[in-house]
């Protein structure tokens, strides 16, 4: 009871003796001062991780695997008698599934 007490006596002479200090433009200030180098090593590191994943990914067969893939998919869904699905249908979900995709792989870089 006595903490609840404390947090409340704490709270009340803060929210009394608040005091607001003028920024004069000091925030931009720093923030224009700042150095962007980071920011560009990090996009020129994404952009060579991007890279190697992607030779790494052709090279070792990706793209064969995720072709094989995809077809099995639709080789089972027209065996299974998905065929009166709309094409229309289909398109919009492999592009909301490409979509998707690469966005994880890219929030991964």
């Amino acid at each position: 009871m006595k903490e609840v007490d404390n947090d409340k006596l704490l709270r009340d002479f803060f929210a009394e003796n608040r005091q607001e200090i003028a920024d004069n433009g000091f925030s931009r200030r720093v923030m224009h001062h700042l150095p962007d180098r980071s920011y560009r090593l990090a996009r020129l590191w994404s952009a060579f991780v991007m890279a190697i994943a992607t030779v790494l990914f052709v090279w070792l067969g990706g793209l064969e695997a995720a072709w094989g893939t995809i077809r099995e998919v639709f080789i089972g869904m027209i065996n299974h008698g998905a065929t009166s699905l709309d094409p229309k249908s289909i398109i919009i979900a492999t592009v909301v599934l490409l979509f998707m995709a690469t966005r994880k792989v890219a929030s991964l870089a």
